[in-house]
């Protein structure tokens, strides 16, 4: 194995470890945040727009602008003495300066953003909305500094805090929903019943967690050998190529966020209308957890290896290596196929068991909602990765144009399956809307991988396509006897509710998955992909080990 693997495959393990256990604690905040307000009903529409709404406004600020540029344009400052260091010092003044002024003025449009995004027609839930989103907006803040102290970690090779942190925001928030219930606040109250208590106690604690997320990288950054110092000015420090790259990745934000507000209108206008005809229909509140759910082994497994090649594939496209390149990208794509298949295809294949044992607290009804957006979002796992590596090769090579464009196909395609799926039932809407976000990844990834076949020749596709082809047959094959074999065992299992189905649940799918990885594995292995022996061989060291003591 060459060392550029082993040192991404380093970085990607501990990046993954952060991420896991990240998005473990960040699962189990998603489970008791649906206990206190729940899944479907107004009030839970209500909290859902509010506290999305300060991510939403970071990332139309800078957010894409600062992850596109940071890290490659950091790495040519320090080819010059102590330039690396300036270069950060005044942009993170001029960040401090922007954030600052956009969350008091952003938190004062509280009453008309809640407007913009929350389609209803209960004055008591927008009232809601808008008090949660008063305490929640000032996050862009504490957002913008997170990404920005981040990506200096990330820049140097210092991976493990930046995933780490969102551990202290998930724990804060955590303890905020614990106290919530221990306070003896009512859960799932309308939204004509939450007091000045409730309020404070779910979206200030919120807030607070994100302000750690940010003030959590300062120490490392420290140990790092960092010295923040306020410098002013932008002009004649290396600006000019920001500016020009940045305008491409400031676009592909607007257009995602055109995407999200059309999104988060029809969800909430399907909730609200399932509310007047007192269903428990799937909305925003639906949305979030099944979201958070697919992002869990997207995040953990292909952001994590991405992110440690993207180190790489700038360092590589700074010296005009497009061979370096598009090997950095191969491997982007064939790496993840052993992890995600598998987990892919099982969780498709038992979705109703997977929602009622994760979120055990919910009624059923709530589960099922869950669960009728998971079946359309969690397939674009995916292809959602092949969109996010071919961004990260196009953002190595100051090619943000094209990540723009590619990002212009995607929105276009969902938010017209997205208007096309408000004409439905409510009921439907947002199963339709989930497939349609899966649909428009893979032809995102189709368009992203003609422009580089068009610039590089050959990308790899037919080697990585081999790869999918032996893991996803078996996965998919082994999936489904398990999902049959679990419905006719026990007909009535993800029924019961409370800790019980969480404890039972949690074996049945615990053993289908071993059983899923191990039969997956070893025929992906008996047919020759490698990537299947490189996981198995530090297991299988460890156990020649121990065979000798």
């Amino acid at each position: 194995m060459s060392t550029s693997v082993q040192s991404v495959g380093r970085s990607g393990a501990v990046m993954a470890a952060g991420t896991l256990v990240s998005r473990v604690a960040g699962m189990l905040r998603a489970v008791l945040l649906t206990g206190v307000i729940g899944s479907t009903g107004l009030a839970a529409e209500a909290f859902t727009v509010a506290n999305t709404l300060p991510n939403s406004l970071y990332l139309l600020l800078a957010g894409g602008t600062l992850n596109a540029v940071l890290v490659p344009q950091i790495i040519r400052a320090r080819t010059r003495r102590d330039a690396g260091e300036d270069f950060v010092n005044r942009l993170i003044t001029a960040a401090i300066a922007l954030f600052v002024l956009a969350s008091v003025v952003l938190t004062a449009l509280s009453p008309w953003l809640v407007r913009l995004y929350f389609d209803t027609t209960s004055e008591d839930a927008l009232r809601l909305a808008t008090v949660f989103a008063f305490i929640c907006v000032p996050q862009v803040l504490f957002y913008g500094l997170y990404t920005i102290f981040g990506q200096v970690l990330n820049a140097n090779g210092r991976f493990a805090a930046f995933t780490f942190a969102p551990l202290v925001a998930n724990v804060v928030a955590i303890a905020g929903l614990l106290w919530f219930s221990a306070a003896g606040h009512p859960e799932r109250a309308a939204p004509a019943d939450w007091t000045p208590g409730m309020i404070g106690i779910l979206a200030g604690t919120a807030t607070l967690s994100i302000a750690l997320q940010a003030v959590a990288l300062v120490v490392p950054l420290r140990r790092m050998g960092f010295r923040y110092r306020p410098r002013w000015g932008l002009r004649g420090h290396g600006f000019g190529a920001v500016s020009d790259v940045a305008k491409w990745s400031f676009g592909s934000i607007v257009v995602v966020q055109v995407g999200f507000w059309v999104t988060t209108k029809v969800l909430t206008n399907a909730a609200d209308e399932g509310a007047r005809r007192g269903l428990g229909t799937a909305g925003i509140a639906a949305f979030n957890p099944a979201q958070l759910l697919m992002m869990l082994p997207h995040g953990l497994v292909t952001v994590s290896l991405v992110t440690a090649l993207y180190t790489q594939l700038s360092e590589a496209a700074s010296r005009g290596d497009d061979a370096a390149v598009m090997r950095q990208h191969e491997q982007g794509l064939r790496i993840p196929a052993p992890l995600l298949l598998p987990v892919v295809s099982l969780v498709l294949a038992t979705v109703p068991l997977v929602t009622a044992t994760l979120f055990f607290r919910s009624p059923l009804t709530e589960t099922e909602a869950i669960a009728a957006v998971l079946v359309g979002l969690f397939g674009g796992i995916v292809p959602l990765g092949w969109v996010y590596l071919n961004d990260r090769v196009f953002y190595a090579q100051q090619q943000t144009f094209w990540s723009f464009r590619t990002q212009c196909v995607v929105t276009g395609i969902s938010v017209t399956i997205a208007l096309v799926a408000s004409t439905l039932p409510p009921g439907r809407t947002a199963t339709v809307l989930a497939f349609g976000q899966t649909f428009a990844y893979v032809v995102g990834a189709s368009v992203g991988w003609a422009v580089l076949r068009r610039q590089h020749g050959r990308i790899g596709l037919r080697g990585a396509a081999s790869v999918y082809v032996k893991v996803g047959v078996p996965a998919v094959l082994t999936a489904v006897a398990l999902g049959l074999a679990i419905r006719a065992l026990a007909p009535d299992f993800g029924v019961d509710r409370g800790v019980h189905a969480l404890v039972v649940g949690g074996l049945v799918l615990g053993v289908a998955g071993v059983v899923e990885l191990v039969v997956t594995w070893g025929v992906a292995h008996l047919l020759g992909v490698e990537e299947v022996g490189r996981l198995l061989a530090p297991v299988g060291r460890r156990l020649r080990a121990l065979g000798r003591r």
